[in-house]
């Protein structure tokens, strides 16, 4: 199906087998495909990539529906039987057809230069319009390739039944917040490593990440769910690029890995701020939270450790020294009593501020996997997530109004990228609202601080904090809110919607946003032995190769003195 112009000019790329020709169809509802006979229709899945092309235009699609259709009505009341096979084959094609709907995504005009890029679809092809099999080179056009000299692109997997890479413009991926979502099960751990393993591998962003359930610093068990089968984690594949800071370092250590770091918090370090956001968790009125206000204003950095030196009666004494109601404050002094049961929690620290060090770590470029150990509560995870980005981003501030002010290169700080999971608890309407994290989604980097929030339950989170989402990458979803969530502020929906719905239900996501051109479907590329060699691991490095990489990360950390 190649064609040439002519004239000495050079010839056209070559096309993709004809699938079948565009029929009906408009810009707003999208275009129609009758399938040709000897297409089989099984082959047409929800997501898959096809080029329409125009007179003018090639048109990069998505499939987004099919149904079956007859010209006559008394074929599909009078089927032929099973034993019947040639009158089913003289029927289909003419008497009956498969109809196949596509939304168009992209437009390149045939005469425009590749260094033109596509561009948005404000035109429509014409009647029987030829609808082709995309190639490889249609996909590079549209999502870059891997290995290119800036490292942009990272391969993020391949369109469905295709053997081509999809890219994620990782730059442009952090330059905005964004979002992974999918129900339980359908691998958003995975697809979160694959993510932060592009953002680590191309320096693009330093990555501060709140590890719940330890699935991102060292081993993880497979998406499988087999408990005997592990991956790597990212200590693993980028050795001294990553640190690992422990709630719980026996746990830590239990599992074979020795922490770069021990996390302890003193009470001193805990605001009345990183409180409020834990109304719901902690079961607190508001009076309660104003109560904890009435103690800081007159103990400061003292308030809580103050408080929670009382005991008993002492407590309603003390509410009526400060004018606080008393039922508040017993409240308020017996759910904060629960913060005691944390082994991290200490009254005074002796290793330094844990805080201060991060800090150092993220400015030396070096990525930080904080684990949670077995300090797997919500409330627990709450807290020190709250803590801890609070005042990392106050120190992006300071640091981003320093080089506002002197705009020298050196003061410009890292892009750092913030990875939480059960992003609804800190994200949703109410807490988007108290907690540091729903102020970073609407700052859109404007201190260099961005989020990548992990959710199974999207339509939970802040419908303003959903529209500063930059990249989606939406595993399987069923429930019909979540859908309509991921893809608040996209054109086109109700295609997308049925895409979206039809997903499989392990490494198959659809992606949309910032980062890509174009929504699309992909089956992401195997987390295993090659990826682990494309992205340099260490481990299975030869041991002088190993040595050097491990040298210059501890030059970075450290200097070479």
């Amino acid at each position: 199906m190649a064609k040439s112009k002519g004239n000495g000019a050079s010839a056209a790329p070559t096309r993709g087998q004809q699938i079948g020709v565009i029929t009906r169809g408009s810009l707003v509802e999208g275009l129609e495909m009758k399938l040709d006979a000897e297409q089989n229709v099984e082959d047409m899945k929800a997501g898959k990539f096809v080029v329409i092309e125009g007179d003018k235009n090639d048109f990069f699609s998505m499939v987004t529906d099919m149904r079956l259709d007859a010209n006559n009505q008394e074929v599909l009341l009078h089927p032929p039987g099973v034993e019947d096979e040639l009158l089913r084959k003289v029927l289909a094609g003419t008497s009956t057809y498969n109809i196949v709907s596509l939304r168009p995504m992209l437009m390149m005009p045939k005469a425009a230069a590749d260094e033109e890029g596509p561009r948005p679809v404000k035109a429509i092809p014409s009647h029987f319009s030829e609808v082709q099999e995309a190639m490889e080179h249609d996909v590079a056009k549209i999502f870059g390739k891997e290995g290119d000299p800036e490292g942009r692109f990272f391969s993020i997997g391949n369109p469905l039944d295709m053997d081509t890479e999809v890219c994620l413009d990782m730059i442009r991926f952090a330059e905005r917040s964004n979002g992974i979502f999918g129900k339980t099960g359908t691998g958003k751990s995975f697809l979160t490593r694959l993510a932060l393993c592009g953002l680590i591998h191309f320096d693009k962003a330093v990555n501060l990440i709140f590890d719940m359930h330890n699935e991102y610093g060292f081993k993880a068990m497979k998406e499988n769910g087999s408990s005997s089968t592990f991956v790597k984690g990212l200590k693993q594949l980028f050795g001294e690029r990553v640190a690992i800071f422990s709630l719980d370092p026996q746990s830590t250590r239990a599992r074979g890995v020795q922490p770069d770091h021990e996390v302890y918090i003193s009470y001193d370090q805990i605001t009345v701020e990183d409180i409020a956001p834990l109304q719901d968790e902690l079961k607190l009125n508001p009076t309660a939270v104003e109560s904890a206000y009435l103690v800081y204003a007159i103990y400061k950095d003292r308030w809580l450790r103050t408080l929670l030196a009382l005991e008993g009666p002492d407590v309603e004494e003390f509410a009526r020294e400060i004018g606080a109601h008393a039922g508040s404050l017993v409240a308020l002094h017996r759910k904060l009593k629960r913060l005691e049961n944390f082994p991290f929690m200490v009254s005074k620290l002796t290793d330094g501020d844990v805080v201060d060090r991060i800090m150092e770590y993220l400015d030396k470029g070096i990525n930080v996997v904080l684990e949670f150990g077995q300090q797997t509560s919500m409330l627990c995870y709450l807290l020190v997530a709250n803590i801890i980005a609070r005042r990392i981003h106050e120190m992006y501030v300071k640091k981003s109004e320093r080089f506002y002010a002197t705009q020298r290169t050196e003061d410009q700080p890292r892009q750092l990228m913030i990875t939480i999971e059960e992003a609804h608890k800190f994200l949703n309407p109410t807490a988007a609202r108290q907690t540091i994290f729903g102020t970073i989604a609407r700052e859109m980097r404007k201190y260099y601080v961005s989020l990548l929030v992990v959710d199974q339950r999207p339509s939970s989170i802040d419908d303003e904090v959903l529209s500063q989402i930059g990249t989606r990458i939406t595993a399987l979803l069923n429930d019909e809110k979540d859908i309509q969530a991921v893809l608040t502020g996209v054109s086109g929906t109700d295609g997308l919607r049925s895409v979206l719905a039809s997903l499989d239900s392990k490494q198959q996501a659809l992606i949309l946003g910032h980062a890509v051109p174009m929504p699309v479907v992909v089956k992401t590329r195997d987390y295993d032995a090659q990826f682990y060699s494309d992205m340099g691991c260490l481990e299975d490095m030869p041991e002088e190769e190993r040595k050097a990489r491990v040298g210059k990360g501890t030059v970075a950390l450290y200097g070479d003195n």
